[in-house]
């Protein structure tokens, strides 16, 4: 077992939580499984808060199936200080005239709603067109809704509803006079992004987050893999050494996108702390991944001849985990954005202020080091 406190550089979009040079908190262990690793984590950050807040936390926390996630919430770090949850309606308007849901499902997607409860005073329609912009910010071409008033329901959609399935919808959402429904119908995607984020401005709107509020959970069985349309191959959700759960091990060629990994991520109100995974430590498991991924017997002896021979002659089970140690101050500090705590923060063009870094590379730098560069 060891573990390492390092600098790390990754080439990603600049947002709040984000900076292409940060401070990792990385472990790794051997013979150890899920059950070992969780509350090691977990008794860390709780004597982190402890230590720093004097904030009990507690264990065990929450796991949450990816799947269960995404339906749920929307995201794979989904807020909990909240409700606000994700219910699938699709069954419930199968069949109405209202176009927007019909082709949806005819084109193979979804409808699914959030009950934006006691909400019909708070939420005008200047605010209902805020969130249908969220909501087309992610993708979707607008947000229906239904506002639940104590004798009527007041909404353009209503008119193309029969009253059985109107009662039907609102039965399944568990809708009650003074509820707000709003809706997304599309891909499936684009309808958990939409709402993800839905959800979120909602919350914020009214005013739904205690902010002294923490909440944890655990993120479990990503997909192991998932399609990149443009290259017309699967990529690794996570990465290719990631373990694949033992049940899925006979879906390598017969259904890949449904191969769950044994991967994890930790959630502290919507924010990823931290990720890890179970490592593949199987020669020929490693060899069925690297045939998935589009990496022939050859390239993967050239590339990882070292790891396949290592795996040859037997390797333990052994797992990792590390965490932003930079978002965690964040968090901490309760600031809002990772820059708050970063000494000489990088600008949104990923320069440094102080000294102007990157800068032009010296040629006599590259002659030493045997380099070129095209910019071309």
């Amino acid at each position: 077992r060891y573990f390492q406190i390092v600098k790390c550089f990754r080439d990603e979009d600049l947002r709040l939580d984000r900076q292409p040079e940060f401070t990792q908190i990385d472990m790794e262990m051997s013979f150890v499984d899920e059950k070992q690793i969780f509350p090691l984590v977990e008794n860390m950050i709780a004597s982190i808060y402890k230590e720093a807040l004097g904030v009990k936390i507690e264990t065990p926390f929450a796991i949450l199936k990816y799947e269960d996630a995404i339906n749920r919430f929307g995201s794979d770090k989904p807020d909990l200080r909240f409700g606000l949850e994700i219910v699938d309606v699709s069954e419930e308007v199968k069949g109405v005239g209202f176009k927007v849901f019909t082709q949806a499902l005819e084109a193979g997607g979804q409808v699914k709603a959030i009950n934006i409860k006691q909400s019909t005073d708070t939420l005008s329609r200047k605010a209902l067109d805020n969130l249908t912009e969220v909501a087309k910010t992610y993708g979707a071409k607008g947000m229906a809704w239904i506002k639940i008033q104590e004798n009527e329901l007041q909404s353009p959609i209503v008119k193309f509803f029969e009253k059985e399935m109107l009662d039907r919808l609102i039965a399944k959402v568990e809708g009650k006079p003074g509820d707000t429904i709003v809706f997304s119908a599309d891909t499936p995607k684009i309808v958990a992004d939409s709402l993800a984020n839905v959800r979120l401005s909602a919350a914020k709107l009214l005013n739904l987050i205690d902010e002294k509020l923490i909440k944890l959970a655990w993120v479990t069985e990503f997909p192991l893999v998932e399609y990149d349309e443009e290259a017309k191959r699967h990529t690794a959700m996570h990465h290719p050494f990631t373990a694949p759960l033992d049940e899925d091990l006979d879906k390598f060629e017969s259904a890949p996108g449904e191969i769950r990994a044994r991967a994890y991520d930790l959630v502290l109100n919507g924010n990823e702390i931290g990720g890890g995974s179970i490592r593949i430590h199987r020669k020929e498991v490693q060899e069925k991944m690297f045939k998935l991924l589009g990496i022939d017997s050859e390239e993967a002896d050239s590339k990882f001849g070292f790891l396949l021979d290592a795996l040859q002659y037997g390797a333990p089970p052994h797992a990792g985990i590390a965490f932003g140690l930079d978002r965690i101050a964040m968090l901490l500090a309760g600031a809002p954005s990772i820059r708050e705590v970063i000494a000489f923060p990088k600008t949104q063009k990923a320069t440094c202020q102080m000294t102007q870094a990157p800068s032009e590379i010296d040629q006599q730098q590259l002659k030493e080091l045997k380099l070129k560069y095209d910019l071309s």
